[in-house]
């Protein structure tokens, strides 16, 4: 009696076992840094924004991006953002534009990055290559280059702090046109608020000549 197919057979069958257990599983590392990926990504936003029920600005960006799983909640606008603020009354104080932005929520802080411009019902222009935007302390401010153009002057400094609708400000180290009465101090510092600027008159008083007396000669 031969034996010989039963022994191939079982042999076969060994084989194809052992190959199925030292089958390898493919599979992608885990991602454990969920902070570095969004919950959510918009596209083509238009939006407005309101604060205790009354509209503060509107958001027009080409992407946004919202991080909230993590304990730094944040939205990031890659590809920039066109921010338009309003009054109480919702009329349009200023626009704001920036080549990429950041804002936190638990600071209430925005942060402009790149070609940062503000450009205010007044006429008011600014430009710089960043700006926080502190929405808790109603205050806009820089530590880089920045400059500013108003109807009356134009200013540029190293430093520069306002309040949100660029009414009053500080620019530091300045370099530009400006009236030696703006200054606040004798160091420099301009502060100026370009709404209530009164024009400067110099009064400048000519003596007047004395005829000398005339001699008689008698």
């Amino acid at each position: 009696m031969r034996k010989t197919p039963l022994i191939v057979s079982l042999l076969g069958i060994v084989l194809l076992m052992a190959g199925c257990g030292q089958e390898v599983e493919h599979t992608a590392a885990a991602v454990y840094e969920r902070d570095s990926l969004p919950d959510m990504v918009s596209y083509g936003v238009n939006n407005l924004i309101s604060d205790s029920g009354v509209i503060k600005y509107r958001i027009v960006t080409e992407e946004w991006q919202l991080f909230s799983s993590s304990g730094n909640p944040r939205s990031v606008f890659p590809k920039g953002v066109l921010l338009t603020q309003f009054d109480e009354n919702f009329h349009i104080n200023s626009f704001i534009e920036c080549d990429s932005a950041w804002h936190y929520d638990n600071r209430h802080l925005w942060e402009l990055r790149g070609r940062v411009r503000i450009h205010t019902k007044t006429g008011l222009r600014f430009s710089s290559e960043e700006l926080f935007w502190d929405e808790s302390r109603r205050e806009l401010y820089s530590y880089k280059f920045s400059r500013l153009v108003t109807p009356e002057r134009t200013l540029q400094g190293s430093f520069f702090r306002s309040d949100e609708r660029m009414t009053k400000y500080v620019v530091t180290n300045t370099r530009g046109s400006f009236e030696r009465a703006d200054f606040g101090s004798d160091n420099d510092t301009l502060q100026s608020a370009p709404d209530t600027t009164k024009a400067k008159v110099r009064q400048q008083t000519v003596p007047q000549r004395r005829t000398p007396a005339s001699t008689q000669t008698h």
